[in-house]
């Protein structure tokens, strides 16, 4: 299948790239992409349950432990374990679903983090299960899965309960502070993002002192919710503190969190054209520049420089949709969904579009690099769809969730639709920021020697 790369000028002198399937392609199915770039190899597919069941995806990042993880949502809401020992043949080890689960309403599992400390590995799952049924406080479930494979060797060890802001945890994300602590983001129905310490959770007792900082959402009197969608967290070694990246209420947000106890506004990106909530947040090894999402149809993904000496954003002060200086979309008639980036690579969960990988070395311009759709779905059939009012439009079917392993350059994609997939790009063999002469900075995060660049003797990694 040919591919045709074409560039925009979307103004402010954005480049968007966009991709189109060619008139004489051939798909099995007329009108849906199927197929993927020579360089992109598929290792291993795992259908899982129905259509709209698979949400997001984590992977463990030590090959000794080859294990994925998979959020089974709406009915009946759980998690699963795939062993990946063999990506060839991906197989579910454990699975997990919420007791009576037919009573339960709403989306449920959601978005499953692991973390490890003191030689132990945990799970996380968010869940946000609607009113009208049990678990609306429920926020997440944490399981103690150091003993896999052996799943008689999984046990839960706690449930994580918001009574002050029912409605549960939309998403969550895991980091190691630079004062050591093994730390779980979650998003809430507040005004704020929780932060609670795994080591608490694990220990037990009062629920109360797991929770060890919120960072809070900036007052906005245009914004109805007050609320984050999604964030990252990552160390700025150069300034030598622990940064909160958050999407939500207005735009996207940084926060200084080395003192959890007082997190201090670094600088608010809000009226970017086309953007009135952020959905993701995600920024390079340096911190310089973010990769931002919002969700709805064709909304590209912007690239935003937050440099000091460009932006003028800093301390405070809020810039503007000016800062974005580039964008990408895989066709402009669809939405991505989460990336994560391993620089100078974007690898993306683009909906309808599958698997998509694009460079951004230079931000201002950056072009697709590889692909694979894993949806095989109509266009404009997704979620909420309805045959009677064709008119309306749903891009939200195909490609949830993305993550990368760093150690040998593993792809897995979770499908709303068709389950896992397991890929290797072709010249991509693994991530290590130092290679690159920047921070060792991704959403791999180094449990055993923590934040790169953090002031503070090492040990050596079991990674």
């Amino acid at each position: 299948m040919i591919r045709r790369t074409m560039w925009l000028g979307v103004g402010l002198g954005i480049a968007m790239a966009w991709t189109a399937v060619p008139a004489g392609a051939q798909a099995v199915i007329p009108g849906v992409k199927t197929g993927g770039s020579p360089n992109i190899r598929l290792l291993g597919h795992l259908p899982m349950d129905s259509v709209e069941k698979t949400a997001d995806i984590t992977i463990e990042q030590e090959l000794s432990r080859p294990f994925v993880y998979t959020a089974h949502r709406l009915v009946p809401s759980g998690v699963d374990a795939i062993s990946i020992k063999d990506p060839a043949r991906p197989k579910i080890i454990w699975s997990w679903r919420i007791e009576n689960a037919e009573l339960h309403k709403g989306a449920g599992s959601l978005n499953p983090i692991y973390l490890k400390s003191k030689g132990r590995y945990y799970l996380t799952n968010a869940f946000q299960f609607a009113a009208g049924g049990p678990d609306n406080d429920l926020g997440a479930v944490v399981w103690d899965v150091t003993g896999l494979p052996d799943p008689a060797k999984v046990r839960e060890i706690a449930r994580i309960r918001d009574t002050e802001n029912p409605g549960g945890f939309h998403e969550s994300q895991a980091y190691k502070h630079s004062n050591g602590q093994a730390l779980y983001f979650t998003q809430s129905s507040g005004k704020f993002a929780n932060v609670y310490d795994i080591d608490r959770v694990a220990a037990g007792g009062d629920s109360r002192a797991w929770l060890v900082g919120r960072v809070p959402v900036p007052d906005d009197p245009t914004q109805q919710r007050l609320t984050y969608h999604d964030f990252y967290i990552q160390y700025d070694a150069i300034n030598r503190r622990d940064v909160f990246y958050g999407a939500g209420a207005g735009g996207y947000h940084t926060y200084d969190i080395t003192d959890l106890s007082n997190p201090k506004l670094i600088t608010s990106a809000v009226g970017i054209s086309g953007i009135s909530r952020g959905h993701t947040f995600v920024v390079e090894p340096t911190g310089r520049y973010g990769v931002v999402e919002a969700e709805y149809q064709y909304a590209p993904l912007r690239m935003v420089d937050l440099n000091p000496d460009t932006s003028g954003g800093r301390g405070g002060r809020r810039f503007t949709g000016a800062r974005v200086v580039g964008a990408w979309n895989a066709d402009w008639k669809d939405l991505s969904h989460n990336h994560v980036i391993r620089w100078p690579y974007v690898f993306a969960s683009a909906y309808e579009d599958g698997l998509q990988v694009f460079n951004m070395m230079d931000p201002s311009n950056p072009y697709t690099v590889g692909y694979y759709y894993t949806c095989d779905c109509p266009h404009g059939k997704g979620a909420g769809y309805n045959p009677a009012q064709p008119q309306f439009e749903s891009v939200f079917s195909g490609a949830w969730g993305v993550e990368v392993r760093n150690a040998d350059g593993l792809i897995a994609i979770s499908d709303l639709t068709t389950g896992v997939w397991l890929f290797k790009m072709e010249g991509f063999d693994g991530w290590n920021g130092r290679q690159w002469g920047l921070p060792n900075n991704s959403t791999a995060i180094d449990w055993d020697n923590g934040p790169d660049g953090a002031p503070k003797a090492q040990k050596v990694s079991l990674r």
